[in-house]
């Protein structure tokens, strides 16, 4: 794209006496120079110009007729020119990795704030994301959140389960203003956290990059399961949602399924294990963010101890004012769960009694635990070198091997 600025034309009319360098400089750029290198270097040009200026811009047309006089003569060059939707599906053909757009933050521009309604506000966006994996606890993880008075979610998602997925679905394709209409007005900017819990982005390949793009200084929150246990409720979980698959074929014989396998089952298999991948998944967000950004956290931690848990996760984020966990919950011991206590003594209980599964086949457990070795070993030493401490679980695979 060649907006008039490359031009040395700007937003304004000017006169050829007047342009910026003297006319030699104008048409040095013409013959031979910056804007001739430009058209020359590139199969296709797009012109801008405002419309309020075009009527009387004649210096934007000596420029372009001049330029492409002197095109015409001095090389073989031939110009064509097209529609806009025609040229649009010629530079897509001839650059095609372009096709997917990457939404930048607009409100680290001046220019688009200014030009933005005044209706918007760069605060709607979420200071921070709780990417998953599925089925590690971050549906609790989200509630426990929620308690915290300045801390505030996304509405439920259209047709994804609740959540938004906006960085790895074809939801990225509404754009900007879809994803912020997910989101309330903050009553107070200076202490409202939004976030937004999409489970599927942690092994998403798209979602680091593109949310890095639009959000480049949030948090990110990931919570951790031995990946083996991960495995088992994510196959459980289809189970219990009927799918064909999972009532067809063990939990065994889906995961150590041969690539000759039918696609059904070499579906559900990568379901279930390519997430626990963790080592993989992390390296590939912090190609995006940084690590002071991102916390790892281990989820049967939050099980035993979430008050304790919640007070690193404010200290993380930041977020104020401090919230007293362990004032507001309760272990429920007959259901066995943490419980959200209210004033009237209820109890709300954050994990749900739906998830109790049978017990994983030993074999199941034995294939698993070799199958993790390798990726439980990389991730011990992730965490080392960003200083985070190992998950409990995760020590204890790693007993195992020695």
């Amino acid at each position: 794209v060649l907006p008039r600025q490359t031009c040395g034309l700007f937003t304004h009319t000017i006169y050829y006496q007047d342009y910026p360098g003297g006319p030699k400089a104008l048409d040095n750029s013409i013959m031979g120079g910056e804007l001739f290198l430009t058209v020359l270097l590139n199969p296709i040009s797009v012109f801008m110009t405002h419309l309020s200026n075009y009527g009387n811009d004649r210096l934007g047309l000596y420029t372009f007729l001049h330029l492409a006089d002197f095109i015409s003569t001095w090389t073989h060059l031939q110009l064509d020119t097209l529609p806009p939707l025609q040229l649009a599906q010629r530079y897509f053909t001839l650059f095609p990795q372009q096709r997917q757009p990457l939404w930048q933050n607009p409100c680290d521009d001046k220019r688009h704030r200014d030009i933005w309604s005044k209706e918007k506000t760069c605060d709607r966006l979420p200071k921070f994301l709780v990417i998953g994996p599925q089925k590690t606890g971050s549906t609790a993880l989200s509630l426990f959140l929620l308690m915290h008075p300045s801390i505030s979610s996304s509405f439920l998602g259209p047709r994804t389960y609740g959540e938004v997925q906006f960085f790895n679905t074809n939801n990225y394709h509404q754009g900007i203003d879809w994803y912020m209409e997910l989101f309330p007005l903050p009553s107070n900017v200076t202490s409202d956290f939004l976030f937004e819990k999409s489970s599927a982005y942690f092994p998403s390949e798209d979602a680091p990059r593109r949310a890095a793009a639009l959000l480049p200084k949030a948090k990110i929150l990931t919570m951790l399961i031995n990946p083996s246990d991960r495995a088992y409720n994510w196959y459980q979980h289809q189970k219990a949602h009927e799918d064909s698959t999972a009532s067809r074929f063990s939990f065994y014989d889906v995961i150590s399924a041969q690539h000759g396998a039918p696609a059904d089952i070499r579906s559900l298999q990568n379901r279930c294990l390519t997430p626990g991948l963790y080592h993989t998944h992390l390296e590939r967000w912090l190609t995006h963010y940084p690590v002071n950004q991102l916390m790892v956290l281990d989820g049967q931690q939050l099980r035993r101890d979430p008050a304790a848990v919640m007070d690193e996760v404010q200290k993380f984020l930041g977020v104020t004012p401090h919230y007293n966990y362990s004032q507001t919950l309760t272990f429920d011991q007959q259901k066995g769960f943490w419980c959200q206590l209210s004033e009237e003594g209820k109890t709300k209980c954050l994990w749900s009694e739906g998830q109790k599964y049978p017990p994983m086949e030993p074999e199941a457990r034995s294939y698993l635990s070799r199958y993790y070795r390798e990726p439980n070993i990389d991730l011990s030493k992730l965490l080392h070198r960003l200083g985070q401490p190992l998950p409990s679980w995760l020590r204890e695979e790693l007993q195992k091997i020695s």
